[in-house]
C-alpha cells in the first residue's frame, strides 16, 4: 500500500505561481508513472501532466508552457504552476500507476482569483 499526500495549494491572483507537491509514503517514484489531475467545480476530473518512471513528461494543451512536472527521483513529485488563470481553479490530485497498482492522493485546492 502507498499513501500519497498533496500539498501547496491555496489562493493566488491571476498571473501568479504555485508549486504543488505530492509525497509518497515509500521511495517509489522512480519505478512508477505519476500524474497530476484536476477537477474544476462542477466538471469532470482531467489529466494535467504526467511523468513516467523514465522521466518523460507530457502535458494537457491547456497548461503547456505554464506548468512543469518534475520529481526528486525518489519520493516527491512537483507541479510548478506559472501564469495561473482563473480557469486553473480546481482540486488537484496526484495519481500513481504501475505494476497493476493505482493510487490517488486526497487532493489540494487551488483557487485563482483576484
Amino acid at each position: 500500500q502507498v499513501q500519497l499526500v498533496e500539498s501547496g495549494g491555496g489562493l493566488v491572483q491571476p498571473g501568479g505561481s504555485l508549486r504543488l507537491s505530492c509525497a509518497a509514503s515509500r521511495n517509489i517514484f522512480n519505478i512508477y508513472n505519476v500524474a497530476w489531475y484536476r477537477q474544476p467545480p462542477g466538471k469532470q476530473r482531467e489529466l494535467v501532466a504526467v511523468i513516467s518512471s523514465g522521466g518523460t513528461t507530457d502535458y494537457a494543451d491547456s497548461v503547456k508552457g505554464r506548468f512543469i512536472i518534475s520529481r526528486d527521483n525518489v519520493k516527491t513529485v512537483y507541479l510548478q504552476m506559472n501564469n495561473l488563470k482563473p480557469e486553473d481553479t480546481a482540486v488537484y490530485y496526484c495519481r500513481l500507476t504501475g505494476f497493476g497498482h493505482d493510487y490517488w492522493g486526497q487532493g489540494t485546492q487551488v483557487t485563482v482569483s483576484s
